[in-house]
Parts: structure tokens; C-alpha cells; sequence
């Protein structure tokens, strides 16, 4: 197995996500939009860049579509936009923003100055991350929020706003296992993978007891 084989395996094992009618609409939508005319709807342009570059990690074009072939970023920046509730876009900006500064400490430059395989190194970094390095994340993001800088005067509300302030480590820890699960869900759930890729049945409820793999999906696991 190869590096790139080997990166795109990272999204193995990420949860389920249901689907709903808002979901779907704004999955046709995506689909036929030229990428050269995407604007981030809810994204910065600059945290708009950082989704594709790392869902062209994630989900690389090979023997099958990859994200940047379905607008897979342009579809998780205008479902953030239009379903996401206001807590969960607060999440995902922080945590976006959390792994700008990350990348930033990591190679000292930019991320739109990256190229990919610093994109990759950095996905691995934490997707790839033991338990005690996850842990050591997790630490230095509480080592950020001393509770001697608390000012004693601060308002409660604002003082509860600050506490869910993300480090570069942990933020950027968050971003990824975001971005990887609502990445492979889109994908899966886009129709020209459920269709040509996925095993597709649009009747399905029949039993077979016993049958041969190549009848039955060929192992491919079903799209409904």
C-alpha cells in the first residue's frame, strides 16, 4: 500500500450521519458547481481553501471520485451555512480557525503557501495520532486557559464564551475528525458514488440467505 493509499484509508470507520430533505437539495446543488467559481458561503475564503486542500487528503481522486471531482467542500461549507445550528458553526469556525494557527506553528508559513504533501503530513499528524499523543493535545489545550488569567470581574456569560476558546493542537484534532466524518458521509451519500460506486438497489428488502459476493454488491457495501 502506498502513502496516498495509505492516507485515504485515514476516513475508515467514521460515524453516520442521517440525511435529510435540506441535506439532499443542497447536495444536488453542489454537484454540477465549477470549482473555479466557488465562493465559501459560510467559510472564510482562506478556511474555504484549508476544507478542499484537506479533503483532497482524505478523499483523493483515484480509481474512484474524490472530493475535489464532487464539490465535497462546497457542499459541507453551504450545509454549515444553511442546516448547521448556531452552536455547531461556532464549533466548526473555532476549531477551523484553531487548525490554521496549528498548521502555521507546524511548517511556519501559511497554509495557502503549503503544498500537499505538508497538507498530508499534517492530516496524518493527528488523524493518524497515538492515544498518549491525543492525550498530550487535549493538555496543552487546558494549559491555554490558566484559570489565574481569568479576570474576577469577568462577565459569567462571556467568561462561559472563552471557555470553549480551542488550542492549535486540539482544535485542529477537532477540525479533522470533523471534517473526516462529514467528508465520507458526503461522499457516500452523493448520488454518483451511491449509484456507480456503492452496491445500489433502489428496491431492496429482498433476503438471501446464501448467495455469491459478486451477486450480491460484489462486498461493496449497499448506498440505501
Amino acid at each position: 500500500m502506498n502513502r496516498r493509499e495509505a492516507l485515504r484509508n485515514i476516513g475508515l470507520g467514521a460515524g453516520v450521519m442521517v440525511v435529510g430533505p435540506t441535506t439532499l437539495s443542497l447536495l444536488q446543488s453542489c454537484k454540477n458547481e465549477p470549482d473555479y467559481e466557488w465562493q465559501p458561503v459560510f467559510l472564510t475564503a482562506a478556511n474555504g481553501h484549508v476544507l478542499k486542500r484537506v479533503l483532497d487528503v482524505i478523499l483523493p481522486t483515484t480509481d474512484t471520485p474524490g472530493a475535489a471531482d464532487l464539490n465535497i467542500a462546497q457542499f459541507l461549507d453551504s450545509y454549515m451555512a444553511e442546516v448547521a445550528s448556531p452552536e455547531r458553526q461556532k464549533e466548526f469556525q473555532e476549531s477551523a480557525d484553531a487548525f490554521v494557527q496549528a498548521f502555521k506553528e507546524e511548517f511556519d508559513k501559511e497554509p495557502h503557501e503549503a503544498n500537499q504533501e505538508e497538507f498530508e503530513k499534517i492530516v496524518e499528524k493527528y488523524l493518524r495520532a497515538t492515544p498518549a499523543e491525543k492525550e498530550r493535545y487535549m493538555k496543552r489545550n487546558s494549559e491555554t486557559q490558566d484559570p489565574q488569567d481569568k479576570d474576577p470581574d469577568e462577565d459569567p456569560a462571556e467568561e462561559k464564551n472563552n471557555e470553549s476558546s480551542l488550542g492549535p493542537d486540539a482544535g485542529a484534532y477537532a477540525y479533522l475528525q470533523d471534517v473526516r466524518e462529514m467528508g465520507i458521509w458526503a461522499w457516500k451519500t452523493s448520488e454518483q458514488i451511491g449509484e456507480n460506486v456503492l452496491w445500489y438497489d433502489p428496491i431492496p428488502g429482498q433476503y438471501i440467505a446464501c448467495a455469491p459476493v459478486e451477486d450480491v454488491g460484489n462486498g461493496n457495501a449497499m448506498a440505501l
